[in-house]
């Protein structure tokens, strides 16, 4: 009977430690907007412990995403990884570029960005370097949509690149690259670096916010019209930070605070064709503490946002602890659908289309 008990405890005990570490149940979203939704990798074809910061682009029709990849992010072996859906399914990733100098030594890799100006190649902007402090900027192009790469370029001096999310082209052709800084003292300020030749040169704005009032990173820029643009930011101080142009970014007023909550967390959003300003974000703030739920809001003036989909919501019943769902990216494609990539417990990026006349 001692025997029986103890090994019944055993095999409790054995059980309660595998449920401790599971993964979260995959749960598929059920909503009339969904077109499609799917890992780009699944967990068992993983070829790297974990992966984050992902990025999509649409480019002559070829979906192309991309994220960094290795044992744990800042870690040497952190590269960025590319995966192209063809024929209704992702080609296995691919690891285009590593941090690995001509000196042999290695760095980790960082935050890419895709983004395709009018008439020009594919760019993949990256960041080399042992830490957010410290990184610098680089860029490759493809000329067949993902398929190679030409050999990694640094950035100008003082240029970063978009440092999350994707640079837009203003209707004269000028763009636009959301960037920021972390220094080593610790502050957090974004800028806008332009470039009026199709991505070849760049200028900085200079920093757009005060870091002792917000720590704030990360831009996205969202376009309504006529010369008027918003920035929504990332921030340490719980909430969704914003910045205002009245002259097509040229000049920017004060850093201010939305309604909107953030736990110092990327953000993404895009400006639909339909007008209305599609945002994807954690609304949670820093007393929640983690990235769950995802959720998509919407707006028609940059003040007023609607809650309408929860992509991975908090489910009842079960322990967050350890779920991550972050760092999204949002483009709308010239059929007018919406793609969008985000981590998924950095084990796969996961993808989803959605039909905007649905939201």
């Amino acid at each position: 009977m001692r025997t029986t008990f103890l090994f019944a405890v055993l095999i409790t005990l054995v059980s309660c430690k595998e449920k401790a570490f599971q993964l979260p149940k995959i749960v598929p979203i059920v909503h009339p907007a969904v077109v499609s939704q799917e890992f780009i990798y699944e967990l068992e074809d993983a070829l790297t412990p974990e992966c984050h910061a992902s990025t999509v682009e649409v480019s002559n029709g070829v979906v192309v995403a991309s994220w960094f990849g290795g044992t744990e992010e800042k870690n040497k072996d952190v590269g960025i990884w590319v995966s192209r859906k063809i024929d209704d399914s992702w080609s296995t990733p691919k690891e285009v570029v590593n941090g690995i100098q001509v000196d042999g030594t290695q760095y980790p890799c960082w935050n890419p960005v895709l983004f395709k100006p009018k008439g020009e190649p594919l760019y993949l902007f990256y960041k080399v370097g042992p830490s957010p402090q410290e990184w610098w900027g680089l860029q490759m192009t493809s000329i067949d949509d993902g398929e190679t790469w030409s050999e990694p370029t640094p950035l100008e001096d003082g240029i970063l690149g978009p440092i999350k999310n994707q640079p837009i082209q203003l209707a004269n052709g000028v763009i636009l690259s959301p960037s920021s800084n972390e220094t080593t003292d610790g502050e957090w300020t974004i800028h806008i670096e332009t470039s009026r030749d199709s991505a070849k040169t760049w200028a900085s704005s200079g920093p757009l916010n005060n870091p002792k009032i917000f720590g704030a990173i990360q831009p996205l820029v969202l376009n309504y019209g006529d010369g008027n643009l918003q920035l929504l930011s990332r921030t340490e101080n719980d909430v969704i930070s914003e910045n205002w142009s009245k002259d097509n970014g040229k000049t920017w007023d004060e850093m201010k605070a939305t309604s909107l909550p953030n736990p110092n967390s990327g953000v993404d959003g895009v400006t639909l064709k339909d007008g209305r300003q599609f945002l994807v974000y954690n609304p949670t703030g820093k007393n929640w503490g983690d990235r769950v739920p995802l959720s998509i809001a919407l707006s028609t003036n940059g003040k007023n946002w609607e809650r309408v989909l929860d992509l991975e919501p908090l489910r009842e019943n079960t322990d967050k602890e350890g779920e991550e769902y972050s760092y999204p990216t949002v483009i709308q494609a010239e059929d007018g659908k919406i793609h969008l990539v985000y981590t998924w417990n950095r084990k796969t990026v996961k993808y989803i289309v959605l039909d905007p006349n649905k939201l």
